[in-house]
């Protein structure tokens, strides 16, 4: 469990996916480009690969937490996480974001 004060320290933004594809050599990593306000925008990867196609997600928008250390996945650098919820059998399912990017 996480105290409020535990939680107030996420940085959860709003961004557009920009760019999607799939991470070589897995059926389950896909490398997102994102628009999220900042001048160089963010590369994340996240494990949605089974449940999205990478060029249905193009233009979509999604929140993020952006203050997580970085993390190489499969030797790319992930800068952030996307937030979804389990769907059917524990499948990700993206949340809907109402607001424009900053």
């Amino acid at each position: 469990m996480l105290t409020f004060d535990e939680f107030k320290k996420l940085d959860i933004r709003v961004a557009t996916i920009l760019a999607a594809e799939r991470v070589v050599g897995s059926e389950k990593l896909v490398k997102l480009t994102l628009d999220d306000g900042t001048p160089d925008g963010r590369t994340i990867v996240a494990g949605i690969g089974k449940a999205y196609d990478p060029t249905a997600l193009v233009g979509r928008q999604i929140a993020v937490v952006a203050n997580l250390e970085p993390r190489n996945l499969m030797g790319i650098e992930s800068n952030g996480m996307l937030l979804a919820a389990h769907g059917e059998a524990g499948a990700p399912v993206l949340l809907g974001v109402d607001a424009p990017v900053p």
